[in-house]
């Protein structure tokens, strides 16, 4: 099936809607979520000044998408370029330079960082944001620290829909997944569950209408194969999502009760709370979003990762109006949704030149 344009953009669309969904009651418990929002809990955006507003999870993703079109750029336009992750680390570090008011560098190479819609001041772990100062970031062999948490979880989903089989195979761009979430997550259930998404969303990618408990299946024994003879925590998650898989099958489960049940507060556990709530939707946006926020989790983590699988099996025109009109980054996303879609126009002595393109991924905007 050819990739479309469409499930790009579904893709970010889709994720900053969980996002922006969940951020407001991100952490909360059922029972407060009930006493502010009613029986059935949380429906809809609650809108602050008319908007919807993303967090991190949807920053993070968007930064590592444009540091990635950095690096390809480099390599067709100039003819080297470093290893990918390298892009994805200097693209996080501009996310952080977005995060406060003081001390932009002059010389910058993300054009996200001129949009304000993405800069906003909303980081789900200031955590991260001590890790991503440090002279070092992480790797899978030198884990910066052993935090779990879902916090660049959703860099696995830039990294996944970067997936083209010319430039890496599979288990390059899983591995890359991993890479991206190690930057700063050291524990393995965190590194890990980045490439089991990594799998799923460059899998989907390439066929949206698939099955998607077979592929998630795929993913998770990728996964297995590709790290579990050095990670025990490999086989922890394959049943943790093993689980979710369990419970979207069984009938007459009250969804609240599951999404309790699977915790949603770990990496992993977001993961496997996300294809629950994506299993159980019938393919519908709305009810996978519902059941993906409502809970005493990770709500913003669970409805960004839920939203882009969905997004972009459904593709944009599936979303529903009434989450686009006041989604503030809704633009924004569109165009680097099609600029992953399109690839750099450009290559090295040909004479096309596409001076937007040049602006964006040679001159960081500037």
């Amino acid at each position: 099936m050819a990739v479309s344009q469409s499930s790009y953009r579904g893709c970010l669309l889709g994720m900053a809607v969980g996002d922006a969904m969940g951020y407001t009651v991100d952490n909360r418990s059922w029972q407060e979520i009930q006493e502010d929002y009613g029986p059935h809990g949380l429906l809809g955006y609650d809108l602050v000044n008319g908007y919807a507003d993303v967090t991190s999870y949807t920053q993070l993703a968007a930064f590592t998408c444009n540091g990635l079109l950095l690096g390809l750029t480099r390599g067709q336009m100039l003819g080297k370029m470093a290893p990918f992750i390298k892009y994805i680390g200097v693209s996080s570090r501009e996310w952080v330079a977005s995060q406060r008011s003081w001390g932009r560098p002059s010389k910058t190479y993300c054009w996200l960082l001129r949009r304000a819609e993405l800069c906003r001041r909303h980081c789900m772990d200031t955590r991260m944001l001590d890790t991503l100062n440090r002279p070092n970031l992480g790797t899978l062999e030198a884990p910066v620290n052993s935090d779990g948490s879902p916090c660049a979880l959703t860099t696995a989903i830039g990294v996944g829909l970067f997936f083209h089989e010319d430039r890496m195979d599979q288990q390059e761009i899983d591995r890359l997944g991993a890479e991206a979430v190690a930057l700063t997550h050291g524990s393995p259930t965190a590194f890990l569950s980045g490439a089991v998404l990594a799998h799923l969303m460059s899998r989907l990618l390439r066929n949206p209408g698939a099955p998607l408990k077979p592929l998630v299946n795929e993913a998770v024994e990728a996964m297995k194969e590709q790290f579990g003879h050095q990670y025990s925590q490999a086989f922890e998650i394959a049943t943790l999502v093993r689980h979710a898989i369990t419970y979207a099958e069984s009938p007459g489960l009250n969804q609240v009760e599951v999404m309790e049940r699977l915790g949603c507060d770990s990496a992993a556990q977001v993961l496997a709370g996300a294809v629950y709530a994506c299993l159980t939707s019938g393919g519908d946006f709305d009810s996978a979003m519902i059941t993906a926020v409502n809970h005493s989790g990770r709500s913003a983590a669970v409805g960004a990762i839920a939203g882009a699988i969905l997004g972009l099996r459904l593709g944009e025109e599936a979303l529903p109006d009434f989450y686009m009109e006041c989604l503030e980054p809704a633009e924004v996303l569109r165009e680097l949704a099609d600029d992953l879609y399109t690839g750099c126009p450009m290559e090295k002595g040909n004479k096309l030149f596409d001076l937007d393109w040049d602006y964006k991924y040679l001159h960081g905007g500037q």
